[in-house]
């Protein structure tokens, strides 16, 4: 923990397509070695089988829907207490729920085999199908996240 306070957040600047910054969020995370224009070109890819999928006119709002879905709720933090770690469940912030979405969102659509997908674009639009109906890796990840908060909620009084 920084000694001068909280660190300022910083200011994303919307992609150029849909104005969006959701969108650049996610093509900042899924960039590689510095090259923005090749993530760029992957999400927006993943953005088009979305919207040809759904059939839906504002994709934003398709993909807002499905990191909802994605987003934690409660998570768990470690606590030291005595000289004993316990896992206290405590309530995710906006910023935090976003993020771990995205993240996990990622982390999921790499883990997809490349032989049934083309480019990366395919894995992130299906995980995002995925994710729309409540399926997939990234919502069984919150889900995992949830049932430990519940699992721990008889720590829930050692948090501050």
């Amino acid at each position: 923990m920084s000694r001068k306070g909280q660190s300022k957040p910083r200011i994303v600047t919307p992609d150029t397509l849909y104005n969006s910054v959701t969108v650049s969020k996610i093509i900042n995370y899924c960039m590689r070695g510095g090259k923005k224009s090749a993530a760029t070109t992957e999400i927006y890819r993943a953005m088009e089988i979305l919207q040809k999928e759904t059939k839906s006119e504002d994709v934003v709002t398709t993909l807002e829907q499905a990191l909802d879905n994605i987003k934690p709720k409660v998570e768990v933090r470690p606590r030291r207490i005595g000289g004993a770690v316990y896992q206290v469940p405590t309530v995710v912030r906006g910023n935090r729920q976003s993020s771990l979405a995205i993240r996990w969102l990622i982390t999921a659509s790499r883990a997809l085999p490349n032989k049934q997908y083309h480019f990366f674009g395919q894995k992130v639009a299906t995980e995002l199908l995925a994710a729309l109906k409540n399926e997939g890796s990234s919502v069984s990840k919150r889900a995992e996240v949830e049932r430990m908060a519940e699992a721990n909620k008889a720590f829930a009084h050692m948090r501050w």
